[in-house]
């Protein structure tokens, strides 16, 4: 299992084109049972991290599971791709046989604010 923050993941990939390390990278996040990328979609993405994402949701489609959290509606993700057919592609891939849980109501961030807060009291 690999959890990680969507923005680390991604400069981590990046990082492998610099050093001839990228296939080894992108082996790692693909050959997990479980992928856990959290905090998806808090920017646009780059045309290369465009292009890992692509590579990392296709080699995972039908093999194994992934994760993703982040506070975007899962409508508003296409729109974070530079190219519309690679945001296509990738979100056929990840809505198909996807469970969708939205979450609502007070952050737990929050609630553990008030309740630090009246213990300091």
């Amino acid at each position: 299992m690999i959890f990680t923050k969507a923005a680390a993941m991604l400069r981590y990939l990046h990082g492998g084109r610099a050093d001839q390390s990228w296939e080894r990278r992108i082996k790692q996040h693909t050959s997990v049972d479980l992928l856990i990328i959290d905090d998806f979609g808090l920017k646009p993405l780059t045309q290369f991290q465009s292009d890992d994402f692509y590579e990392i949701i296709n080699e995972r489609y039908m093999k194994k599971s992934t994760i993703f959290t982040g506070n975007r509606t899962i409508e508003d993700w296409h729109n974070l791709f530079p190219d519309p057919i690679i945001a296509n592609s990738a979100m056929d891939r990840i809505a198909h046989n996807a469970h969708q849980i939205i979450m609502t109501g007070e952050s737990y961030r929050n609630r553990k604010e008030v309740a630090n807060n009246k213990t300091k009291s």
